[in-house]
């Protein structure tokens, strides 16, 4: 059953605009759209996966990057697995500003997650503000694994979660079929404490989208 398979957290990060909602959107429904309404507070999304031979469900948190909403983000950060810091390749200060959300994960002392830095946007190669290099180097530096997306025509998205998210929660969360084979839950017979353990407001936390703040803008 659903619910009896363990649960890991992935939090979106990053600016208003960088496409966080869209990278979500491709990945969990293989969809993009030219035009969306902004995200207001969180929005919340679930997805069923098959890591290294085991069933795990993905809890997806898409954050609003306005700074209203910045004060919010602590909590939901606070439990998260897997953080991904999303900027967009054209717009340098959105860059710029993905060391705002590493501080806030730092102050959460959150070492114990998996973190991805996320360059949006590579379709629109002609107006590349960011190199690949630059961001690179910002990753190795922190640790965090890196990877270039278009969300708009899925370029690099399944390859990011396939090959180097999954892998690497694989091995940091003992998931895969050594742990089901010893301890029958992907844990190696242990009591999988990365594990998100979810009430049921969490379980069915509906979208919040558009609203009084929403409005039409370009997503990629």
């Amino acid at each position: 059953m659903t619910e009896d398979i363990p649960k890991y957290k992935i939090i979106f990060l990053g600016d208003q605009g960088v496409g966080k909602s869209s990278i979500l959107n491709r990945f969990s429904h293989d969809k993009f759209e030219e035009e969306y309404q902004s995200t207001i507070g969180l929005d919340f999304h679930s997805k069923n996966e098959t890591i290294n031979g085991a069933n795990v469900r993905l809890l997806l948190y898409d954050t609003a990057g306005q700074e209203k909403f910045k004060s919010l983000i602590p909590m939901y950060i606070r439990d998260a697995n897997i953080i991904l810091v999303v900027y967009d390749i054209t717009l340098k200060d959105s860059f710029t500003h993905t060391e705002h959300w590493v501080n806030e994960t730092k102050d959460l002392k959150r070492e114990d997650a998996i973190f991805v830095l996320i360059g949006n946007k590579t379709d629109l190669e002609e107006k590349r503000q960011v190199t690949t290099k630059e961001a690179e180097d910002f990753a190795n530096g922190k640790g965090f694994i890196f990877h270039e997306v278009s969300a708009k025509t899925g370029e690099g998205v399944e390859d990011l979660f396939n090959n180097k998210i999954f892998p690497e929660m694989a091995k940091k969360f003992n998931i895969g079929e050594e742990g089901e084979e010893e301890g029958g839950d992907g844990t190696n017979g242990q009591d999988n404490n990365n594990a998100v353990k979810l009430d049921g407001n969490q379980q069915n936390l509906p979208p919040k989208k558009g609203g009084c703040c929403g409005g039409k803008n370009q997503k990629n």
